[in-house]
């Protein structure tokens, strides 16, 4: 976003709280009615809509001067990249799915496991498929029945099982390069996935470890568990590590997503999974898949232009500052904010959207490395999201269980979301992760790390 004008005004949030209202709202009374994911059944943008109708209400100028100022937002450069990027990633995922990529990926990570440690098992198979796919409500899509079919079979515990289930989707909804959750904080903070993503790594990495202790010692099946048909294609595997490669290489996002669509697009010809003409309509509707966080991003970058000049994020910054006396306490207010959007909206996407260009003003503020609260944002949206009763994840995989099993039997077992919420604060108060920022620290007036300075000036 624009550097911001010093107008301050708290009533220009009220739009903000509004979209926040309309859309929980919705959701706790259609949940007191007995609605399944009843806080999905509004579609976001139709609430940002109405905040920003609101807006366009209440705040001061002509028509003319709002629409323009609220065009401006809708088309800041970061958004419009957000956008594409979103695009791409759900051509790549749809594509990737429907020749059978996911299919693949389940079935050769439970030929590597022993049926014995079929929990942690689980654990480690949705962290892998999300951490290819980029979408944590698709890999509990993907391996929700095969998780529960298991479980009933060798007597596991089904909490810890769904448990173990979500706990490894949120692991690659932080850490996928193709995740939304990804993009959203990587572009709101103007930094590079592969810079975020070895901030994250070094949280999630030992959560992750410690969780799949966990399970080995708890999960144990109390009879045998037989898999079944496990045949995979290791070929339909090669896009996934494609993708995932090239990113941690620093190849351009663009390079790297078109080159998925491609590789998955010419497997799948090859094996005759689809002909051209069927791959080109999955990869339109791989691009209509993301429409609705497309068209949200796009509004509320408008709404969050308009909420700005009228002075309400400079409103908030001030009463944050109160709170805010360096930069621990600055990256605790990042944390919180995150986390408390998260559980207001049950979107870490949305969140994310609305909360980072406040947390980027925030890193210009006290010197907070934007790698550092891109880092932030995303993790700790994931953790409140993993482990709110009335997320998607959460209801999605309960709901494979044909209601044996509540969210809240599961939400005590949700090791690694506490696990990576633990390391994430503690790491905070030790920056055990800032390796990456202390060999290259930001420059804050050009907005880049010192690297990219020098280079430019050699240029």
């Amino acid at each position: 976003m624009e550097n911001l004008n010093k107008k301050s005004s708290g009533k220009a949030l009220v739009p903000f709280l509004i979209f926040i209202i309309v859309y929980m709202g919705t959701g706790l009374v259609l949940q007191a009615q007995g609605v399944e994911m009843a806080f999905y059944q509004l579609p976001a943008p139709v609430a940002a809509l109405v905040a920003i109708i609101f807006a366009f209400i209440v705040f001061k100028g002509s028509i003319d001067e709002k629409f323009n100022t609220f065009i401006k937002g809708c088309g800041d450069e970061n958004i419009i990249i957000m956008c594409i990027i979103y695009i791409l990633a759900g051509a790549f995922s749809t594509v990737s799915g429907a020749m059978g990529a996911v299919g693949s990926t389940v079935n050769f990570a439970l030929s590597l496991i022993p049926a014995q440690f079929i929990t942690p098992g689980i654990f480690i198979i949705s962290c892998f498929i999300s951490l290819s796919t980029g979408t944590s409500v698709g890999t509990i899509v993907a391996v929700g029945p095969i998780a529960v079919g298991l479980a009933e079979k060798g007597g596991l515990s089904m909490p810890l099982v769904i448990a173990a289930l979500v706990g490894g989707a949120m692991f690659g909804d932080n850490l996928s390069v193709i995740s939304d959750t990804t993009i959203s904080a990587t572009r709101t903070q103007n930094v590079e996935m592969r810079d975020k993503f070895r901030l994250n790594i070094l949280m999630a990495l030992p959560a992750a470890v410690l969780t799949v202790i966990l399970l080995i010692i708890f999960g144990k099946p109390i009879e045998a568990v037989g898999y079944g048909d496990i045949s995979f294609n290791i070929v339909k595997m090669l896009p996934y590590i494609l993708v995932l490669v090239t990113a941690l290489m620093g190849v351009n996002v663009f390079v790297v997503l078109t080159a998925g669509i491609l590789s998955s697009g010419i497997i799948g010809m090859l094996f005759g999974d689809f002909t051209l003409l069927v791959l080109g309509q999955q990869i339109y509707n791989g691009f209509t898949g993301m429409f609705e966080i497309f068209l949200l991003s796009i509004l509320i970058g408008g709404l969050a232009k308009m909420v700005a000049d009228e002075g309400g994020i400079q409103w908030l910054l001030n009463k944050i500052r109160g709170m805010i006396t360096g930069r621990k306490s600055a990256e605790i207010g990042i944390a919180a904010l995150v986390s408390l959007t998260d559980v207001a909206t049950a979107n870490n996407t949305v969140a994310i959207i609305i909360d980072g260009p406040i947390a980027k003003e925030i890193c210009n503020e006290y010197k907070v490395d934007p790698r550092r609260s891109a880092s932030l944002l995303d993790s700790f949206s994931c953790v409140m999201q993993g482990l709110i009763p009335y997320g998607a994840q959460m209801l999605i995989a309960v709901g494979f269980t044909n209601g044996v099993v509540s969210p809240f039997q599961v939400m005590p077992l949700l090791w690694y979301q506490f696990l990576l919420g633990l390391f994430a604060i503690v790491s905070i108060y030790i920056p055990f992760t800032d390796g990456v920022i202390r060999k290259d620290p930001w420059n804050f007036e050009h907005d880049m790390p010192e690297s990219k300075v020098s280079a430019k000036r050699e240029a």
